[in-house]
Parts: C-alpha cells; sequence; structure tokens
C-alpha cells in the first residue's frame, strides 16, 4: 500500500507540474512570396487578384503571396531575369512579354492563328504535350513553370475604322513582340511602350491603336475611352499566359503548398474562360464606347494563310519550336476534321 501510494503521489504530482507549465509555442513565420503580374490594377483585379486572394486565405498564415502590379517592381521586360535571379518569387505573364530566354519564347501571348477558342489552350498544354515542353524549357533556365491558362481574343481597337487590309498600312500599333513581327507584314508598325502609359498614348497621336486584347480588356482597362473602333477579326482566338517561380523559391515549399498554388491558379484560369467568353460577347453587343468594323472575309484569308508561312518560319529557328509547331498544326487538324463546334466557318 506505502508503495503503491507512493507511485500515485508522484504521478500526481507530475501531472499537477505538467499542467502548471504552460508549453511554450512558437509561431512560425510564413512564408512570403512577391509576386509581379503583367497586368495594370484595373485589369489584376479579373486575372489574378481573385486567386490571390484566395490562396492567402486558405494558407491561413503557412505562407502568404504578396501581389504587385504591372511595372511595379521591375519593368515587364525585366520580369524574367527578376524572377531567375530572386528578386521576385513569382511571375505572371507571357513568355514574350518577359524576354524569356527560352526556345518557347516565341509562342507566349498571341501566337498567329493557333487557337480559334480558349479553351485551345489548356487542351494543348494538358492532352498535347505542350506542358512538358514548357516545363523542360524553364527547368534548364532555373525556373518553375506552374501552369498555362488563356486570356481573350487579339483585336484592334484604334482610332480611324479598319474595314480592309489597306487600312493598316503605317498605323502604329502597341502588341505583343511575336505578334507585331507578323502584324508588319501588312504595314503596321508595331510599338512597345509601359503598359500603364498606352491610355495617354493614344489621346497623343502617339498611338493609333491597340493590338493587346479582346473587347473585355478594352473596357476595363479604360482603352475604350480613348479608342472608337473596334476590328472583329482576329489574329489569336486566345493570348497565352503562364505562372511561374523561383525554381529554388519553388522547391522550398512543402507538398501541400505546390499543391495549393497549383489548385488557386488553376482557378484563376477558370475565372478568366468565363470572364473573358461572356464580357467578349456582351460588350460587343451592348456595349456603347466603340463601333464594330471588319475586313471581309475573303481578304481576310491573306492574313490566315500568311501564317501558314510564319509558322514554317518559326519552325525553322530550331529542334523545340519543330516541336511545337508540329503539335499545333496536329491540334489544328484534329479541330478541323472534328467539325462543328469545334472548327466550321
Amino acid at each position: 500500500m506505502t508503495t503503491r501510494r507512493h507511485i500515485l503521489t508522484g504521478a500526481a504530482a507530475t501531472g499537477a507540474a505538467a499542467l502548471a507549465a504552460p508549453a511554450v509555442s512558437r509561431a512560425q513565420a510564413p512564408i512570403k512570396w512577391r509576386l509581379q503580374t503583367y497586368a495594370g490594377p484595373a485589369l489584376a483585379e479579373h486575372v489574378i487578384k481573385p486567386a490571390v486572394d484566395s490562396f492567402n486565405r486558405i494558407a491561413a498564415g503557412q505562407m502568404e503571396i504578396e501581389l504587385y502590379y504591372a511595372d511595379q517592381l521591375v519593368p515587364t521586360g525585366e520580369l524574367f531575369r527578376a524572377m531567375q535571379n530572386g528578386t521576385i518569387d513569382a511571375v505572371q505573364s507571357d513568355d514574350d512579354s518577359m524576354a524569356s530566354p527560352t526556345a518557347v519564347r516565341v509562342f507566349g501571348g498571341y501566337f498567329p492563328f493557333a487557337l480559334r477558342y480558349s479553351l485551345d489552350v489548356p487542351v494543348l498544354f494538358n492532352q498535347y504535350g505542350l506542358g512538358k515542353i514548357w516545363e523542360e524549357q524553364y527547368k534548364e533556365v532555373g525556373v518553375q513553370w506552374i501552369s498555362a491558362g488563356s486570356w481573350d481574343p487579339c483585336h484592334f481597337a484604334t482610332k480611324d475604322p479598319i474595314n480592309s487590309l489597306a487600312d493598316l498600312q503605317g498605323k502604329r500599333v502597341f502588341t505583343f513582340p511575336t505578334a507585331g513581327r507578323f502584324l508588319s507584314r501588312f504595314g503596321v508598325v508595331p510599338v512597345t511602350l509601359p503598359w500603364e502609359d498606352i491610355e495617354v498614348a493614344v489621346q497623343t497621336g502617339e498611338l493609333d491603336g491597340i493590338a493587346w486584347s479582346g473587347i473585355t480588356e478594352d473596357y476595363t482597362v479604360g482603352w475604350a475611352d480613348v479608342t472608337d473602333y473596334f476590328l472583329t477579326n482576329n489574329i489569336s482566338g486566345a493570348w497565352i499566359g503562364h505562372f511561374f517561380a523561383n525554381q529554388a523559391r519553388w522547391d522550398e515549399l512543402p507538398d501541400n503548398l505546390k499543391e495549393l498554388v497549383r489548385v488557386c491558379f488553376d482557378a484563376s484560369h477558370y475565372y478568366r474562360q468565363w470572364w473573358y467568353w461572356g464580357g467578349e460577347a456582351e460588350l460587343r453587343v451592348r456595349g456603347d464606347k466603340m463601333k464594330l468594323t471588319a475586313i471581309p472575309d475573303a481578304e481576310w484569308a491573306q492574313v490566315e494563310e500568311a501564317a501558314k508561312g510564319f509558322w514554317d518560319e518559326i519552325a525553322g529557328q530550331g529542334e523545340v519550336e519543330t516541336r511545337v509547331i508540329e503539335i499545333i498544326k496536329d491540334y489544328n487538324a484534329v479541330m478541323r476534321d472534328a467539325g462543328r463546334p469545334y472548327r466550321y466557318g
């Protein structure tokens, strides 16, 4: 009994001591990423901010993504280098605008006539193998490619009406590097300026127009307020953009946060699918800021035909470019042979 009582008393004392001395826990500081987007504040409200806000809520203090807008930390043309060297941790952009040093740079943004609809982008990357190529290309330069998604189609918003190819001659247009390279064959003069300067450049006459987006973006960022006409012909049915991260910062993340990044960025891709698709139709029909114009189909066919030669020209640049062009050609052949609703007209 004495022994038993001694043991019980000792155990009770130990338990009481444990209760009396609270454990000291140290909250781990959250992982912080700085992500810069290609978009200005008004556009970022749709193309990235909802996903970042959602991520930060779900991460619940384990990680926080700080969002910066176009040119806020570094100029858009320096985004890749800044991410590669760790000045910023992640980027939302197309390959072309951020001056990617990879062979796939030329396909970023609007690659002429490769896409008709926004759904073409996720199918090409997830089912036809472009995602694997992009991941390989960026691994070689110390960057993690996370995912690709589609944005809006590429149309001209101009001060003067465009009703024929001749009307494009000499027009100074803000556009993407590869799109500008292609459009210069039809007399367009591509102009590169900081994104936030475009509206004023149109007002002052430095620019005659913009070939950067669809009509949803024109209204959202204010370009519809300074241009009078919207050309319904487009050179691409969707913009190809991506999320990237500095490789070392990505590798540091635990698996659950990597998965959360992917899921939230995929949600961003989905948001844009319906926001742009619905907006393009709604504003063409009910928008009151720009008059719609069109180049006749028979004449526009010259532009579509020229794109085939442009594709072959790009394929001749190297093995990676050839692989991508072959996939794009194969995909479009399947879509054409499938008929409605994939390709017709």
